[in-house]
């Protein structure tokens, strides 16, 4: 699998909090979306480590075709 799964077609808005990192799914094929579970595991996936540098709600991508990773760039439309 070198495409990512297409986990959605809109953005999860998650309240993230100061200096926390968190783990994007980047394949696609999580069951928590939009963070990683270790699904990617035997691909050529891993998961992102984005840290928040403020509380606050972000809009993380679903669709992983995002230019921005991991947060939402409209790309899904």
């Amino acid at each position: 699998m070198s495409e990512p799964k297409r986990a959605g077609d809109a953005p999860i808005p998650v309240e993230v909090e100061a200096g926390k990192s968190y783990f994007w799914c980047t394949c696609g094929q999580s069951s928590s979306q939009p963070f990683c579970d270790g699904s990617h595991k035997g691909s050529d996936f891993a998961p992102l480590k984005w840290t928040a540098e403020e509380d606050g709600r972000k809009f993380f991508c679903t669709c992983k075709a995002t230019g921005n990773s991991p947060l939402c760039d409209g790309s899904h439309k």
